[in-house]
């Protein structure tokens, strides 16, 4: 089982946002995917109160100042909450400064072989330090597996069985893409 790294005040800083682009106005993919994106993350808040979470879809995961965010089609972040005032600039994306730590689970959901989610992708996701990173496949646009389910150890992710991602808690995310 992998441990999530938590981040205390005296490892973080909190940068200027004002020039972090937090939303661009770039349409969503298409219907199929933004259905899967929705179902995902209304799956996890209506699977009851078990914990506090953040779970959505197409929203920014900022893990630098100096790069861009990255956006997974589905993410879940466990023991958070979402600031209240989501219309301030520093709360309307998931910026790991502010969270103390980085999401648990990056999901994204493939729709052609253009979208880099088993090579830069899954190469940020390590760097932010996702636990989990899944690859759901529904039309195998990058191969025979439907679901790849990565565990990052260290700074690298294997590919592991779906099995093995109940660390994550509740049956969580994982059992929702089969």
């Amino acid at each position: 089982m992998s441990e999530q790294a938590v981040i205390t005040k005296t490892d973080y800083w909190e940068p200027d946002v004002s020039n972090l682009v937090t939303e661009d106005d770039t349409p969503v993919d298409n219907f199929c995917s933004e259905k899967q994106q929705r179902f995902l993350a209304n799956s996890v808040y209506n699977s009851g109160p078990w914990q506090t979470f953040v779970a959505a879809a197409n929203v920014g995961i900022f893990y630098s100042s100096e790069e861009p965010a990255i956006v997974p089609d589905v993410f879940l972040s466990l023991d958070v909450t979402v600031p209240e005032d989501w219309w301030k600039k520093q709360n309307r994306c998931y910026m790991v400064w502010k969270f103390k730590k980085p999401p648990e689970v990056a999901i994204e959901i493939v729709s052609n072989k253009s979208g880099e989610e088993l090579g830069e992708k899954l190469n940020i996701y390590a760097k932010v330090g996702v636990t989990y990173y899944i690859v759901y496949d529904p039309s195998q646009q990058l191969g025979e597996k439907v679901l790849r389910v990565y565990e990052l150890r260290g700074m690298r992710y294997y590919e592991t069985n779906r099995a093995e991602c109940s660390s994550v808690s509740k049956d969580s995310v994982v059992s929702m893409t089969r």
